[in-house]
């Protein structure tokens, strides 16, 4: 145990409740939320400490049986105590060092969500419908909010494209990881034949920007409007109420059609446009750390997948961990905690090493 460290915590602890107690947090909603969430993570900490220093005085106490006491019977009760006080002293230890690594400050943030069919064709749109269900579900299950900010679907029910936003505690902390291409095999509906497909859906997740996290200037945007189409071109809105805005320093095109007003079809693109940008802007300051945007969804091509979905072995595989699961159905209606969990824990051993 780290004195020194319980310490600090101690005292940061006590200086976020006075600045909590201040009345003028209030006006600063955001600075009010960063202080209760702060608070929230020191008295997890807290906790932690709290069942370390029990566990060592349990531990102590123990070993002090084994060394004074002369009756077997609670010289072996007591080893086999101190045998199990040892692995939660290590464990608990462990998880103090995990807790005490750099946090991304993007963790907090909500996030928006692009989908889109890869290699495949149908069978890819299809999967990428499936995969928005999939996150639809996981995000009720962890209350977190959903809205969708645009869609192409075809005529069978596929998605070409879905992009949507999830608001919530700690959103990008536990989807960060599905940024990239999943693959797919089964066999389609339409296969007669019964061969076994590959297609392939590429997923981006973008932590959500802030106009004070990039002020986008009005001279650098051109904006246009357009009547809203549905699969297949199929005109659903008799108003020019879509909306195109195109980034004129980068040429990146966003378009929003999925809300009758054409202001929060504006709103919703200049959403997902700040948060590109900002990834771009990360991209290029972070290449050397490997997280490029680009790099994290790939092409869509069959290759270039973080995950297997494997429909007649009943297997889920990620790459990344060489890890897999079973029960399918389970995964893509929304159990995915366990791949999650998996994710987290990798990468933070990961960053444990590189600070050793």
């Amino acid at each position: 145990m780290n004195p020194e460290k319980h310490k600090s915590i101690i005292d940061d602890l006590r200086v976020t409740e006075r600045a909590l107690s201040d009345p003028n947090i209030f006006a600063d909603t955001k600075k009010l939320t960063e202080l209760n969430r702060h608070r929230i993570y020191l008295n997890h900490l807290l906790t932690i400490f709290d069942s370390l220093e029990k566990t060592e005085k349990e531990l102590a106490e123990a070993e002090n049986i084994i060394e004074t006491v002369d009756d077997p019977g609670l010289i072996a009760l007591a080893q086999e105590e101190a045998k199990v006080k040892r692995n939660e002293r290590e464990s608990l230890a462990e998880q103090i060092q995990f807790e005490l690594l750099p946090r991304d400050e993007k963790d907090s943030k909500n996030i928006i969500i692009e989908i889109r069919a890869g290699a495949g064709g149908d069978e890819a749109a299809l999967f990428a419908a499936e995969l928005f269900r999939m996150y639809i579900n996981y995000a009720e299950h962890r209350d977190w909010k959903v809205e969708i900010l645009t869609s192409h679907q075809n005529e069978i029910g596929g998605f070409k494209e879905v992009i949507f936003e999830v608001i919530g505690e700690d959103v990008f902390h536990y989807l960060k990881y599905e940024s990239g291409v999943h693959r797919v095999q089964r066999v389609p509906e339409t296969e007669s034949n019964g061969r076994i497909h590959t297609s392939t859906v590429t997923v981006a997740v973008l932590p959500e920007a802030e106009e004070i996290d990039l002020k986008i200037e009005t001279s650098e945007i051109r904006i246009d409007v357009f009547r809203s189409s549905g699969p297949g071109g199929q005109s659903v809105n008799t108003t020019d109420s879509a909306v195109r805005i195109t980034h004129l320093p980068t040429g990146l095109v966003v378009s929003c059609q999925d809300q009758k007003s054409q202001i929060k079809n504006r709103d919703k693109a200049m959403n997902i446009l700040r948060s590109r940008l900002l990834a771009l802007k990360e991209e290029e300051e972070q290449k050397v750390r490997g997280v490029a945007r680009r790099s994290q969804i790939g092409t869509g091509d069959r290759s270039e997948k973080i995950r297997t979905y494997n429909y007649p072995q009943d297997r889920i595989t990620d790459h990344r961990i060489n890890i897999s699961l079973h029960n399918l159905p389970g995964f893509l209606s929304g159990n995915i905690d366990d791949m999650i969990s998996n994710l987290i824990e990798t990468d933070r051993t990961e960053a444990l090493k590189k600070l050793t």
